[in-house]
């Protein structure tokens, strides 16, 4: 397993969603996740609930490879980032065990203010240090 650093990786891993320039957002993709990473999403609540009212009693949400994480990563730039609203930044709480890391990341008002939002990030790591499995909890 590469060594890696955490602070490093998961600073790199809050900057790709706010990265404003597609090509650097996508050359960023690649060096932190493997060709077939996936992401899941635990959605939020009223969309698990949405869901079971419809007869669902699983709702997750997964993008699979680079094209598919770079899709994933652009939508969520454009909805929160690039109209100037939010900043997403890593909570600095990393933690190792193998090739497993996991921390916060919170989404701030990018003029200041209370914390808008706040997710626990799961990553799996390949022998290269790349991700290759990513899960993503919405707390609050």
């Amino acid at each position: 397993m590469a060594d890696i650093d955490l602070q490093d990786l998961t600073d790199r891993y809050a900057a790709v969603w706010g990265e404003p320039d597609p090509e650097r957002r996508r050359a960023a993709i690649r060096e932190l996740w493997s060709a077939d990473a996936v992401h899941a999403l635990q959605p939020p609540q009223e969309m698990r609930q949405a869901a079971e009212g419809l007869g669902f009693d699983r709702l997750v949400l997964e993008a699979r490879g680079h094209d598919a994480l770079e899709l994933r990563v652009t939508r969520a730039y454009e909805e929160f980032v690039a109209p100037g609203t939010f900043v997403f930044r890593s909570r600095g709480d990393a933690e190792r065990l193998h090739d497993v890391v996991k921390f916060h990341w919170e989404m701030a008002p990018r003029a200041g203010g209370d914390v808008a939002g706040v997710g626990l990030e799961i990553l799996i790591l390949g022998a290269d240090g790349r991700i290759v499995r990513d899960y993503q909890f919405i707390e609050g």
